[in-house]
């Protein structure tokens, strides 16, 4: 049997909102993981019309706490690197979902074979996979479905 995305995909998901701040967005993460009995470290955003329009996930939020910019992290001292955290967590409270997430969503349909989605995760460094019926969400694939898929495949044989 051919596994596919649908055969291996969560139906269940939570998806975040782009006018929610990051301080929303963080407790929203709370708040699901412990609906789900698992941490959660990314999600959906989607516009007013339930469409896909970007993905909020742990390491964009760590990227807001540690910018890009140009910075010698390792030759500041800890109290001024205190202070620039205390600014970024003030600014957490006012940062939008919108401003920090990935808007470039690679996403896979409902009949993606899974050695193209695990191809897709590994070649890209994703954790995580939309997945889509046209242009309607449907599921969410993680890497580790698509492992204990695998390894299922392999000890079953």
């Amino acid at each position: 049997m051919i596994a596919k995305a649908r055969d291996i995909m969560v139906t269940r998901f939570h998806t975040l909102r782009p006018e929610m701040t990051i301080v929303q967005a963080i407790r929203y993460f709370k708040t699901a993981g412990e609906e789900e009995g698992s941490k959660v470290f990314g999600m959906m955003v989607t516009n007013e019309k339930g469409e896909l329009i970007g993905m909020l996930s742990m390491y964009d939020i760590l990227l807001f706490i540690r910018p890009s910019k140009s910075r010698n992290w390792q030759g500041m001292d800890d109290l001024e690197i205190d202070d620039l955290l205390e600014e970024t967590c003030a600014n957490a409270k006012t940062t939008l979902v919108s401003d920090i997430m990935t808007s470039d969503v690679i996403t896979v349909s409902v009949d993606t074979h899974v050695i193209k989605i695990l191809d897709t995760m590994i070649r890209r460094y994703i954790r995580r996979l939309p997945v889509m019926d046209g242009k309607r969400i449907v599921g969410m694939l993680y890497l580790s479905n698509v492992f204990e898929y695998l390894c299922n495949k392999i000890v079953s044989r």
